[in-house]
């Protein structure tokens, strides 16, 4: 069974600007470390980006893989990779955005499992990696600090 990583951080903005920003995919090279490239696939009716396909960097390789995504905005943006990906057996996360004494609570869950050998230690301290240089690249992109 694959286990996965979390993480809350606290950030000083309103949800629903979080969420805009987490649900602007085409935008997380311009600050989502370790993002190489995003190509929108698919959108929904109201404009919201339903696949996209990522190219990241890896500990090893670049990693290539589409996700599919859900919206609930702006409680929450998760989403799961496609079966069909050559790099990732399972991937799948979501951001949760609650309210909080005029802040928002962010939570980051994420549980990656390669289709390549790789140490279960090394794809936690991966996953453990993506997690909190996503918040912060969030927490920077919305209000200007790290």
């Amino acid at each position: 069974m694959t286990e996965g990583t979390f993480q809350t951080l606290e950030i000083d903005a309103p949800a629903e600007a979080l969420y805009d920003v987490a649900a602007d995919i085409a935008s997380y090279p311009e600050w989502a470390t370790g993002v190489k490239e995003v190509e929108v696939l698919e959108r929904t009716a109201d404009g919201l980006v339903e696949r996209a396909r990522f190219v990241v960097a890896g500990m090893v390789k670049e990693i290539e893989y589409v996700l599919r995504y859900t919206h609930d905005r702006p409680n929450v943006l998760s989403w799961v990779a496609e079966e069909d990906s050559k790099d990732v057996r399972m991937l799948e996360g979501s951001y949760t955005f609650t309210a909080v004494d005029g802040a928002t609570e962010v939570v980051y869950a994420l549980t990656v499992e390669p289709n390549f050998k790789m140490p279960g230690f090394l794809r936690r301290q991966a996953e453990n990696q993506i997690v909190t240089t996503a918040l912060r690249g969030l927490r920077k992109r919305v209000t200007g600090t790290v």
